[in-house]
């Protein structure tokens, strides 16, 4: 299956399940060539994926570092040319771990402050909707 089959696919599903749609004000069109749409639960499920990602790869994905720091250590003091190689490794696998750290912390932490920002949203403007229907009953 090519991607944008795939895509087409995904985003059909998609729209059966959605509550919110985004990019669609003003559409005459009723939102129905919408490309991006989302709800609430999916904004924090997403958030919860990545912070379980980022809990359980900042464990597992230190598992070889000590022993790893250690071998290129003994084989450096040996006089193997090895050890400075590895020692490369260790670093360059600590330094992508990180980023990959950093990317999963920042996805959680931006869904879960989009998710409480736009039901705050929600509540205010039904606030601001309730105040302009009772200016348009004086209005009459």
């Amino acid at each position: 299956m090519t991607f944008d089959a795939e895509w087409a696919t995904l985003r059909a599903e998609s729209a059966q399940q959605v509550n919110m749609r985004l990019n669609t004000a003003g559409s005459s069109q009723g939102g129905s060539d919408a490309d991006l749409l989302v709800n609430q639960d999916n904004l924090g499920a997403i958030g919860h994926d990545a912070y379980e990602l980022r809990t359980r790869l900042s464990k597992d994905g230190d598992q070889a570092r000590p022993s790893t720091f250690d071998a290129a250590i003994a084989l450096t003091n040996g006089n193997f040319d090895s050890g400075s190689a590895l020692l490369k490794v260790h670093d360059r696998w600590n330094k992508q771990l990180r980023t990959l750290l950093d990317a999963c912390a920042q996805i959680s932490n931006h869904l879960n402050y989009t998710k409480s920002a736009h039901a705050k949203d929600d509540v205010q403007i039904g606030g601001d909707l309730i105040a302009v229907s009772k200016l348009n009953e004086y209005l009459k």
